[in-house]
């Protein structure tokens, strides 16, 4: 596959995403998104890998990460539905799905801490804690 790097990352976040070593690819689909492939979902997912897709806000990045979106779309194994993942997005030529998930008061986005990489640790967490708050059957 052939990755794309239609614009400039931030120094950080590039450094970032070659060291978490996934293939990913910076793309402009009127917005600017970075997609990363083979994203592990850890089980309990229909999907064991996925793509997910994070928009880059205007003014990132003072500007706060939310919400990713990953292609194909994910389901519980066990049947449970995942909250606030109803939504689709056009991005790529694909529908993605919208998981609809926003940062706390209690950990808030942090100018000059919080970046692209905090933001794909929070979406691996968000992954787990799909469990935590509606365990398995």
């Amino acid at each position: 596959m052939a990755l794309r790097r239609q614009f400039d990352l931030l120094l950080d976040d590039r450094q970032f995403l070659d060291e978490f070593g996934l293939p990913w690819e910076a793309i402009v689909d009127g917005s600017q998104w970075v997609l990363v492939h083979e994203f592990p979902t850890h089980g309990g997912y229909n999907h064991p890998a996925v793509t997910a897709a994070v928009r880059l806000e205007a003014g990132y990045p003072n500007a706060e990460l939310h919400m990713v979106y990953f292609f194909p779309a994910l389901a519980r194994k066990d049947g449970r539905p995942i909250g606030a993942a109803n939504a689709m997005q056009q991005l790529d030529g694909k529908q993605y799905q919208r998981w609809s998930r926003h940062r706390t008061p209690q950990n808030p986005w942090v100018i000059g801490r919080d970046n692209l990489g905090s933001h794909i640790l929070l979406i691996e967490d968000w992954l787990a804690r799909e469990f935590e708050k509606c365990p398995a059957a």
